[in-house]
C-alpha cells in the first residue's frame, strides 16, 4: 500500500515567492532527488498561488508530496536521512529557502468519493 508523506513549507522572509520558486526547482529540488531515489517513487512540490493573489503571513508556499511504495520503504528512507552528512546538507540548503519554524510534516489516509 502506497504510503503519502505530506509537507507544508513557507519560505523564508524577505525572499519573494518568484525566488522561493525558482531556488525551490533549480537547487533544492535537486537535494529532494539525491535523497530520496532508490526510496521514494514520486517527489511532488505543489506551489501554492492564492486565488485571490493576495500573500497572508499565515499562508504556506508549497505543498510536497512524496510516495513511498510502502511504511517500511518511508520509515527507512527517514532513518537514511538522519545521518549526520545528509541531514546537515538538508538543512544548511533550507535555511537558504524556508522558515523553518513553520515546517509541518504529516502522513497521508485519503479517502475519495466517487462522484
Amino acid at each position: 500500500m502506497t504510503v503519502t508523506v505530506l509537507t507544508l513549507l513557507k519560505r523564508r522572509k524577505g525572499m519573494s515567492k518568484a525566488d522561493f520558486i525558482a531556488y525551490y526547482e533549480s537547487r533544492h529540488r535537486l537535494i529532494g532527488e539525491k535523497v530520496l531515489k532508490g526510496w521514494a517513487t514520486r517527489y511532488q512540490r505543489n506551489h501554492l498561488h492564492p486565488l485571490d493573489g493576495t500573500d497572508a503571513p499565515h499562508d504556506y508556499d508549497v505543498v510536497l508530496e512524496i510516495d513511498f511504495p510502502d511504511q517500511q520503504t518511508c520509515d527507512a528512507c527517514f532513518a537514511a536521512m538522519a545521518d549526520p552528512a545528509t541531514r546537515r546538507e538538508i538543512i544548511e540548503d533550507e535555511e537558504r529557502l524556508f522558515d523553518r519554524s513553520r515546517m509541518r510534516t504529516y502522513r497521508l489516509e485519503a479517502r475519495a468519493s466517487s462522484l
